[in-house]
């Protein structure tokens, strides 16, 4: 017997065992007279396997009951047990989809607007392209690799959610065939581009990674989700997302290098998603390409981080001067509120 709030199923191997009971009839004996194995009799009176019309015409001869009433029995348990499934399903996914940001999703006009919970339901199963909202909890659907600053529970949805709409956006995209090797020659160009404004850079990155088998997409940010980007496989090419929120350059080139790292290390379509390690290799990685490790130390030596020190550093290494005062706070050589302005501010139009 299977139940839900409202519905119980309740298998045909009850009634089988009522009339047993009425006769005295052990299972053994049942067994041998319906020339069937006991394990399989067990199973039938448990429910565990599907009454078919030979056995119901079997049952008609031992039991003396129609095999039409056996076969309607066996119908009904059937369609009950579809429903008993389908609403506890639909009740489980609905505490689930507490955890994502309909409410954001729905702005974007990523899903339907409404406040109805079972539509809500349907419409994120519809988005996230699965039967139920519970296998958003299976690897298998979600092997991402993402740069966040922090992680919980309710971020791990809204970084699901942000991914599906990079994988839907990314579908509309064409790329050639993923090439890794071609990605690591152009880094250099692409690096060279932190001088240059959005407008100047956006179309001509996601090109050139589309040659690689990339595609870029900008989303906008969705409020607790921590995350700065991701990337992840999707058919034949891979998916970079970033967020598009108005966000400081440095970090803006610094989840870009980061997920590149991801795919340049091969941490992209792993089984289990990326370790801790592979997300401390790729900002180590995105790093020091963006300001080799040699030239940083050396820099560093002077203590001079003035800011027409920091300029004419970056000059001389062809990169943005507020990606320098990002490296500096973050390695604690200056305080985090010193040298913002020489960072610029990117306003990315999604």
């Amino acid at each position: 017997m299977v139940r839900s709030r409202s519905f119980i199923a309740t298998p045909p191997g009850a009634t089988i065992r009522e009339q047993l009971s009425d006769r005295g009839m052990s299972q053994k004996e049942f067994a041998v007279r319906m020339d069937m194995s006991e394990k399989h009799i067990s199973k039938l009176i448990n429910g565990e396997v599907q009454l078919t019309p030979e056995v119901a015409v079997r049952l008609e001869v031992v039991l003396g009951i129609p095999a039409k009433f056996w076969n309607n029995l066996e119908a009904l348990y059937r369609e009950k047990l579809v429903k008993v499934k389908a609403e506890n399903a639909m009740d489980a996914d609905q505490e689930l989809s507490k955890q994502l940001p309909y409410s954001e999703m729905s702005k974007f006009g990523w899903i339907p607007e409404t406040r109805d919970p079972k539509e809500k339901v349907i419409n994120l199963r519809k988005y996230f392209e699965v039967v139920e909202l519970s296998l958003l909890e299976n690897r298998q659907v979600t092997r991402i690799a993402c740069r966040r600053l922090a992680v919980t529970e309710k971020s791990d949805f809204a970084l699901m959610a942000w991914a599906q709409q990079a994988k839907i956006l990314a579908r509309n995209i064409e790329t050639s065939p993923i090439n890794i090797k071609k990605l690591i020659n152009i880094i250099p160009e692409i690096r060279s581009m932190t001088i240059l404004k959005p407008k100047e850079f956006c179309s001509k990155i996601k090109s050139m990674l589309s040659e690689c088998g990339i595609a870029l997409i900008f989303l906008p940010h969705l409020k607790g989700s921590f995350l700065q980007g991701a990337s992840f496989m999707d058919g034949n090419k891979i998916v970079v997302g970033l967020t598009a929120r108005g966000k400081d350059a440095d970090k803006f080139w610094f989840s870009l290098f980061h997920e590149l790292a991801h795919i340049v290390l091969g941490h992209i379509g792993q089984l289990d998603g990326t370790t801790e390690q592979d997300e401390k290799d790729a900002d180590t990685w995105a790093r020091d390409t963006l300001i080799s490790k040699t030239a940083f130390d050396d820099f560093v030596v002077q203590s001079d981080f003035s800011a027409m020190s920091i300029r004419a550093f970056a000059k001389i290494h062809g990169i943005a001067p507020g990606i320098v005062v990002g490296r500096l706070q973050n390695e604690g050589c200056i305080k985090h509120y010193m040298m913002n302005e020489l960072k610029a501010h990117y306003e990315i139009i999604v």
